[in-house]
């Protein structure tokens, strides 16, 4: 994940690995803009990383820290240690659940962060904090203008289990969120009415593109034009081509004589996704390693106001983890 933090005078830079921050990302930096932007460069494989097709062993998915594998402080050290840019007065960036630590580990004492912009909870990608509450402002202002006008701001790419019928379009679906068996899902919902509405049902769409195709697979960049949870991976499912590493919404695609069909939700609980032996095989993965497997879905790029009124957008660029990079090379699959 690549955390940016806008500052009076510009913005602060951080690197972050999928599930965990990890030292050493090998990323570089480039003032964009005048005092405002940063492009991170993307660099698909960290210097010594072994080779994506080398067999997994014990690390089947390189760059991915999990909670638990580091305390607090240790956490905090990283984070620190992981400021690439720096410019203007000190910002701070951070997991939620360590952020007043290092904003007091940085020199802001009790000043608050706020994400402005965040992927999703299993998602990798960028994550975009402030300390000043103006520019956090200024830009959800230009996050709602830019969904009213039905113009992207975030770029994703996904690994998709499946290839889509159509190379690209748009998907729309009524979503809503249901308490199951304990855990918040989305749901579709078939021609909600207006009291749907009402009732927290929403009306969602997404761009999507495919980039590329392989063993069954595809690397898709999609763009979400609404803001829903989960949204992306239920979207996904809907076109009965989920997310690799999605053990939630992939259970609710069947598969009978090599045809691919919606289950009824209601009677779909989820669970570890299911790959088939070819795809385990080219993988390099055993089916427990599999049940392991990270969702590939990443916040590659932010599109940001200039920083000035008639400046054009600044593009921010997270590169793809280490894991996410292995399995496009497994499955074939380029990243231009």
């Amino acid at each position: 994940v690549r955390v940016f933090v806008p500052e009076m005078g510009g913005w602060r830079v951080l690197g972050q690995a999928s599930g965990g921050w990890r030292r050493g990302l090998g990323i570089r930096a480039t003032s964009t803009a005048a005092g405002f932007g940063t492009k991170a460069r993307p660099q698909l494989q960290r210097r010594g990383a072994s080779k994506p097709s080398d067999p997994p062993g014990d690390q089947p998915f390189p760059g991915l820290l999990r909670p638990g594998t580091f305390s607090r402080e240790e956490l905090v050290d990283v984070l620190r240690a992981a400021v690439v840019d720096r410019k203007g007065k000190p910002g701070e960036l951070t997991l939620l659940s360590v952020l007043p630590e290092l904003s007091r580990s940085l020199g802001l004492g009790e000043q608050e962060v706020q994400v402005v912009r965040a992927s999703g909870k299993e998602a990798s990608g960028l994550v975009l904090l402030s300390s000043c509450s103006q520019t956090a402002s200024r830009l959800q202002k230009f996050f709602t203008h830019s969904r009213r006008a039905r113009k992207p701001t975030a770029t994703y790419c996904a690994v998709t289990d499946g290839i889509p019928v159509t190379s690209e379009g748009k998907i729309q679906a009524a979503l809503k969120l249901e308490h199951i068996d304990g855990v918040n899902l989305v749901v579709p919902v078939q021609s909600p009415s207006r009291k749907d509405i009402m009732e927290g049902v929403k009306r969602t769409l997404s761009h999507f593109r495919v980039v590329a195709t392989g063993s069954g697979c595809a690397l898709v960049q999609l763009q979400p034009l609404t803001v829903f949870p989960s949204q992306l991976q239920a979207h996904m499912a809907l076109q009965l081509c989920p997310v690799l590493g999605d053990h939630t919404y992939s259970a609710r695609v069947g598969t009978v004589l090599g045809q691919r069909f919606l289950l009824p939700v209601e009677s779909t609980k989820p669970q570890r996704q299911v790959l088939d032996e070819a795809l385990l095989g080219r993988l390099c993965l055993t089916a427990s390693q599999a049940a392991r497997l990270p969702l590939h879905l990443h916040l590659h790029c932010l599109r940001l106001p200039g920083a000035r009124p008639r400046d054009p957008p600044i593009e921010l660029l997270a590169p793809l983890p280490s894991y996410f990079s292995r399995t496009l090379q497994c499955l074939g699959l380029h990243y231009q």
